[in-house]
Parts: C-alpha cells; structure tokens; sequence
C-alpha cells in the first residue's frame, strides 16, 4: 500500500471522528447550559479552551459570544478545526482515495458535505441548532457504519482505525477535562447539584451513559465517570479502549515493533494511580500530559508508515 494512500484514510478518519465530535461537543454544551442552575456561570468560550484554538479565535473576534464561538467552530473557514474545514478534508482525503473505499461512502460524504453548507446558518442560530448537528452526528455514524460494513478490514481499514482511535482519545481526554474545568469554576454552594449535572453530560457527550450505569452500578458521579471513560477496556470511546484499539491495528501492520514499543509510555500512563477522590488540579495536569502524549501518538504513526515532507 502506498504510504501516501495510508496517509489519507487516516487522516480521513480523524476528520470524520473530528466532525461528529464537534457537533456533539457544541449539542451538550447547550443542554448543559439550560439544565445548570442560572447562578452558574459558564462561558461558551470554554470550548475554544478544550481545543486549545485560544490563539486562532482570538485574532478573528473580539467578543466572546455564544454566536461567535459556534460561528468559529462550525462555519469559520479560517479555523482548521472547524467542522465545515474538517469536512472537506474528509471528502478530499476520499477523493483522492475512492479506489479503497466503498462508493457508497464517498456519496454519503458528499451528501453530508452539501448539507452542511447549505443549512449552516441553521447550526449557528440558537433555536435550530439542535436538529442540524443531530443531522451531521447522524450523517457521521452512517458513513461509519457503512465503512465498518462495508470495507474490506485490510492494511486500509487498519489506518483508518489508527486515525479514528487517536482522535477519538484525545477528544474523550478533552471531554473530561472540560467537565473536570467546569467544576473547579462552581462556587461552593452550586457544587452538589452541578456536579452531576456536568458528569452526566459528560456522559452524554460520548454516548455512554447507559453503559457507565450497566458497568459501575453507581449514580452519576466525578470519582467513578473519570476513572470508566480513561479505562475501561470495552466501552469504545475510553481512552483505555482506544488505546488498546489503536495498538492492535498497528501490530498488523509491517514494521510495528517499533512503533508499539514508542506506544508503551501510553499505556503505562493509563495505568498510574490517580486519586480519583480528589478532582482537582492534579488530576487535570495529568489529563494535560496524558494529551501531550497522544499528540505524540500521530508523529510516532506518522514517522513509521507516511511520507516525510
């Protein structure tokens, strides 16, 4: 397979990971805001925080905004991360690779592509905003599940895996480490009731709230939805699971002894003791490292298997 094939799956895979996750992330953030008691204050800025775009948001607006922030995530050409950038990287990247990928997809990209442009004003406006990203999250998991389906699960899938389990790592990290940002900013008096609140959405955000309750047996709370979303091994958006994921994929790949050898510190980072009765800084300096160290996943991936420019 040629590297700069391998290359474009993957990087089709964490734009594709990168949509979905953005209109989830910009969906809890809204209900969460509205299930909040009103003396919480909560800045929408708080999501160009989680994906470290401080810099980029704040050379185009001067205001804070709700509109400004969903306009800079969704819409803004000129933010890389944005979801309709992350789009038509998808839909490039799968241009120029149609020979390995099911021709129901690339249609199926290209459907999602022309509704978001079209019904983008919908997203940014507060009162339909809701049926859009469900539209666009449901757009993501039907080309996901025809790839699952569909696609031969050869060298191509495997890359495709590696991209979607390192992106979906690193936002499950970022999941947290927005909830974990949330409570540290409660005032004392809004802490019992909120913390549930932000972990259930939390919870949400990622889909696993019905599985959270069927593994730990607990009501939702910080100290058990922290330790299940960074290790449990069968819920497929742990970092755990992502992580194990990503290293099987890799190992059927040649020349992977290397790289699974770079990606050890990774799993050993996963299983160093936490207090998880104290939610606090040091929890949040270690979800800081622990995303340093996926960042550094992609270079580990990218020097073994794809071109070096």
């Amino acid at each position: 397979m040629l590297s700069s094939v391998a290359e474009r799956i993957y990087w089709s895979a964490r734009y594709l990971e990168r949509v979905a996750s953005t209109a989830r992330l910009i969906d809890i953030y809204q209900v969460l805001l509205f299930d909040l008691p009103k003396t919480v204050k909560l800045s929408w800025y708080n999501l160009v925080i989680i994906n470290d775009l401080e810099e980029d948001f704040n050379e185009r607006y001067t205001n804070r905004t709700e509109r400004n922030v969903v306009k800079f995530l969704l819409g803004d050409t000129t933010n890389p991360s944005s979801l309709i950038n992350s789009l038509n990287a998808v839909r490039e990247n799968v241009r120029t690779t149609r020979d390995v990928v099911p021709e129901e997809a690339w249609e199926l990209i290209c459907e999602l592509s022309m509704y978001t442009q079209d019904n983008l004003e919908h997203g940014i406006n507060r009162k339909s905003r809701r049926d859009f990203l469900e539209q666009v999250t449901k757009g993501c998991l039907q080309i996901n599940g025809l790839l699952f389906d569909s696609m031969p699960h050869d060298a191509a899938w495997e890359f495709f895996r590696i991209g979607q389990n390192i992106e979906r790592a690193d936002m499950t990290s970022r999941y947290l480490e927005a909830g974990l940002t949330a409570i540290l900013e409660l005032e004392e008096d809004d802490v019992v009731n909120s913390q549930q609140i932000i972990w259930g959405s939390v919870l949400r955000s990622l889909n696993a709230t019905q599985y959270y309750l069927r593994a730990t047996r607990s009501p939702v709370k910080g100290q058990e939805v922290v330790p299940y979303l960074l290790r449990d091994q069968n819920f497929p958006k742990s970092v755990g699971y992502c992580i194990w994921a990503l290293m099987h994929s890799c190992a059927k790949l040649p020349g992977s002894e290397g790289v699974l050898r770079k990606l050890k510190p990774i799993e050993k980072k996963l299983s160093a003791e936490i207090d998880y009765e104290d939610l606090g800084e040091s929890l949040l300096e270690y979800l800081n490292q622990l995303q340093i160290m996926l960042t550094s996943s992609h270079f580990i991936v990218s020097d073994a298997w794809f071109l070096q420019r």
